[in-house]
């Protein structure tokens, strides 16, 4: 190591000139903010979507329709799809919650509505929040039992 070849360390020595410190840096003055308007002055903040005036986009764009915000969504589940799951063993007797979860049919917080899509041979006490006239039927002709939580 010798004089010519000493560096400052890694990380050390910040690139670039420093602003708004003056006019001798060469970056005093306005402060590379240009001149008036909103994005010279301190404290601006931009909202979102703003298009400078513009009509933004979000307001452009007509709406229509309806949106329920009290709508509860249900993930759906066929009889056949827990025939297969009987088929390959990993459903016995009782479906709840808790089987469905586990077999990744559902998630913890998940609404779940049995459908009638299929047929059940197996006898099956099911445990859900809803079922569908057809699946209710369907498993009670099995010799199952639908109990709604």
């Amino acid at each position: 190591m010798s004089l010519h070849n000493l560096k400052p360390a890694e990380g050390s020595v910040k690139a670039g000139k420093r602003i708004a410190r003056g006019e001798g840096s060469g970056k005093g003055g306005t402060a590379t903010r240009g001149h008036k308007g909103a994005k010279s002055r301190s404290g601006y903040s931009r909202k979102v979507g703003f298009e400078g005036g513009q009509m933004p986009l979000q307001r452009r764009v007509p709406k229509f329709g309806f949106k329920n915000v009290n709508r509860k969504e249900y993930v759906g589940i066929n009889l056949d799809r827990l025939q297969t799951l009987v088929d390959n063993g990993k459903i016995k007797d009782t479906v709840d919650l808790d089987v469905l979860i586990a077999n990744r049919l559902a998630g913890k917080n998940d609404l779940v509505k049995i459908l009638g899509r299929g047929e059940l041979k197996a006898k099956l006490n099911i445990t859900v929040h809803k079922f569908t006239a057809t699946a209710k039927a369907a498993i009670e002709a099995a010799g199952g039992e639908a109990v709604t939580l």
